[in-house]
């Protein structure tokens, strides 16, 4: 069995994973305990995943009945942002911020590489699933039982001297393969706590704990409307958010030390706001639609392409008066309430004049919210100057 699992991990390695390790299959039962305890705190807000069932989740037997080792795998995501041209929207255009994750997908050539494990154990005789990016398996508590690495304060795992730019993924399997954990590493944030001072709103509110009804990476993908008072925040980021990441020190000595491959050609980093405002729902999940949208729903993508809208646009700029009157007079009133945020934050009420006798009362809440501070700041000019 060691001489296995050792042969599993340089197999997983040569299809393209950058860590591997092994570990047992019992259940992770502390992970549940702080699953449902967050869950009953509210913490989770609607997010599903692991959350959905967490007896289930923090149970490989629930995936294979006579589970017995875990083969975790960790893949590098981060690149070099691509050239302009490539996937990034034009200076003079609003564009909206991705995060690293989804520029492109990361998960496919992860499931390969996991694949290939599958079927090395899959030819010695072995049962074997694949588990990543799903509700079956909590993928960060099998990476840190496995010795990849530690939770970080942001509640990512950071790997030994490799941050956390990573997917993980694990190998569900019979086999009793010998577990491969390194408890020589040093691990552990010590005193650094940069990724919960850097989070725009917030939302890491103890080291190691996200609220996300705080969380702009979680907001960008639930239903309903953009909670307002987390609108600015958002700033021009049109799905995820890297910030906690970005700043830790971890991440940022792996980068100096093994510089990122180049994004390519297909590498959406940004995408262009007014473009996405024209487009029909056909278009819009054609060139987004890996992206986790809630319902598979472009109207999702329309809100967020609006806050961002009104945060970065120059409404001056050509076309943006044109995008908020189609989005005004849309027939959705997701997409005209969050509009009317727009044309008010750009300092451009006047094309909301026709929406007095709206009756939506999303919409009517919007309009109201805009006369409010209206009322009381008469000269005042525009609420954001670009």
């Amino acid at each position: 069995m060691a001489r296995l699992a050792e042969e599993l991990r340089r197999v997983g390695l040569e299809a393209g994973l950058d860590a591997a390790g092994i570990c047992d299959a019992r259940p992770f039962e502390e992970t549940r305990r702080a699953l449902d305890e967050r869950k009953a705190g509210h913490l989770s807000a609607d997010m599903q995943f692991t959350y959905r069932n967490p007896r289930r989740s923090t149970d490989p037997r629930a995936t294979l009945p006579d589970a017995r080792a875990l083969v975790v795998g960790a893949r590098r995501y981060v690149r070099q942002s691509p050239p302009s041209g490539a996937g990034v929207a034009g200076a003079e255009q609003p564009a909206g911020r991705v995060a690293r994750y989804s520029w492109t997908d990361h998960y496919a050539p992860l499931r390969e590489a996991l694949g290939a494990v599958a079927r090395r154990l899959a030819d010695r005789g072995w049962s074997a699933r694949v588990v990543a990016d799903d509700n079956a398996l909590v993928d960060r508590a099998a990476a840190v039982r496995a010795g990849l690495g530690w939770y970080g304060k942001n509640s990512n795992v950071l790997l030994h001297d490799q941050g956390s730019w990573f997917v993980l993924g694990s190998v569900v399997t019979d086999a009793p393969l010998a577990s491969h954990v390194r408890p020589d590493e040093a691990t552990g944030c010590g005193s650094c706590r940069r990724c919960l001072d850097a989070c725009p709103t917030g939302a890491l509110v103890a080291p190691g704990v996200l609220d996300a009804r705080r969380c702009l990476a979680w907001l960008l993908q639930a239903e309903g409307s953009f909670p307002a008072e987390f609108r600015e925040a958002l700033g021009d980021r049109l799905y995820g958010c890297d910030d906690c990441q970005e700043v830790c020190p971890v991440n940022r000595l792996a980068v100096r030390r093994d510089p990122p491959a180049a994004a390519g050609a297909g590498a959406q980093a940004t995408e262009d706001i007014l473009e996405l405002l024209e487009e029909d729902d056909e278009q819009i999940l054609a060139k987004v639609g890996r992206w986790y949208i809630p319902k598979r729903q472009p109207r999702y993508v329309r809100r967020n392409a609006l806050i961002v809208l009104g945060n970065t646009a120059d409404p001056a700029a050509p076309g943006v008066r044109a995008a908020l009157r189609r989005s005004l007079d849309d027939r959705d009133p997701l997409v005209r309430s969050h509009a009317v945020w727009a044309a008010g934050r750009l300092g451009l009420e006047d094309l909301t004049a026709h929406l007095e006798q709206d009756r939506d009362p999303v919409v009517r809440a919007e309009l109201q919210a805009l006369r409010r501070p209206a009322a009381g700041l008469a000269g005042a000019g525009p609420s954001r100057r670009p």
